[in-house]
C-alpha cells in the first residue's frame, strides 16, 4: 500500500509514497510535473498540469483557490521536509483559535485519538475557549473486552459506565499519547465521554464516515459548555 495525496482539482494525486522511498506519516514527494509549497499560513499551493483550470461556470470560486501567481490553494494544511516530503496537518477552515490567539489544527489530536483501540470517534473544540478540550466517543466492538478485563458487569452499557473512572482513565491514557504531537499550548486539557457514539443515522458522520463537526457541536452542546464550566 503507497500512501498519497491528491484533490479532485488536481485530476488525481500530486505526491506519493514510492517504494524503497517512503516516509511513514507523510504522503510522499511531488510526482513529476508537480510542485508543492507552503504558504506562510501553513497552507498547501500546488501548481501543475493536471490541475484543473476552474470550477465549472464559476469564476468567483475559481478566483478564490488561484492566486495572481498562479498558485491552487488546496484547503489543507502541511508541511515539507528538507527532502520534499509532504506531510498533512490539518483542513485550514477546521482551524481552531482559542482565547489567547493559539492557532490549533484538531486533525493532528483527532487522528492520533481515533488510532487508539478503546476509541470510536473524537471532536476536538477550543474555538474562542480557555483552552482546547475534546469530546470522545467508545467503539462499541472494543468496549467488550475492555468491559471483562476491567472486571464491569457484561450487562453494561456505554452509556451505563462512560463516566467511570477506569474507562476514563484508559481514554485519558489516549488522550496523553496524542498530546505528545503537539504544544503544551495546543495540548487537550479536559475531555467528555459521551454515553453515545456518532453515526450516519443520527447525523453526526458523512456516507463516508467523516465527521460532521458542525452537527456534533449543535447536538452535543451542553456537553462542550461542560468542558469549560468551573
Amino acid at each position: 500500500m503507497l500512501e498519497g495525496y491528491g484533490l479532485t482539482e488536481t485530476c488525481a494525486g500530486v505526491t506519493l509514497n514510492l517504494p524503497g522511498r517512503q516516509r511513514i506519516g507523510s504522503v510522499g514527494q511531488p510526482i513529476p510535473g508537480c510542485t508543492i509549497r507552503i504558504a506562510n499560513d501553513g497552507e498547501v499551493l500546488i501548481k501543475g498540469g493536471n490541475v484543473f483550470s476552474g470550477y465549472w461556470r464559476n469564476e468567483e470560486a475559481t478566483r478564490e483557490v488561484f492566486d495572481k501567481d498562479g498558485w491552487f490553494h488546496s484547503g489543507d494544511l502541511g508541511e515539507l521536509d528538507d527532502d520534499g516530503y509532504l506531510t498533512i496537518t490539518g483542513r485550514k477552515k477546521d482551524i481552531l483559535i482559542t482565547s489567547s490567539g493559539k492557532n490549533v489544527a484538531p486533525m493532528i489530536l483527532e487522528d492520533r485519538l481515533r488510532a487508539h483501540w478503546l476509541v470510536s470517534q473524537c471532536v476536538v473544540v477550543g474555538d474562542q475557549r480557555p483552552f482546547i478540550g475534546a469530546l470522545v466517543t467508545v467503539d462499541t466492538e472494543a468496549f467488550e473486552p475492555w468491559k471483562l478485563a476491567a472486571r464491569k458487569p457484561t450487562s453494561a452499557s456505554v452509556a451505563d459506565l462512560h463516566q467511570d473512572p477506569d474507562l476514563l482513565a484508559a481514554i485519558q491514557a489516549a488522550v496523553d499519547d496524542a498530546n505528545k504531537a503537539v504544544s503544551a499550548a495546543e495540548a487537550i486539557k479536559k475531555i467528555k465521554v459521551l454515553a453515545v457514539d456518532f453515526t450516519e443515522e443520527s447525523g453526526e458522520l458523512t456516507p463516508t464516515l467523516k465527521v460532521k463537526r458542525h452537527v456534533v457541536m449543535t447536538t452535543f452542546g451542553d456537553e462542550v459548555e461542560s468542558l469549560y464550566r468551573l
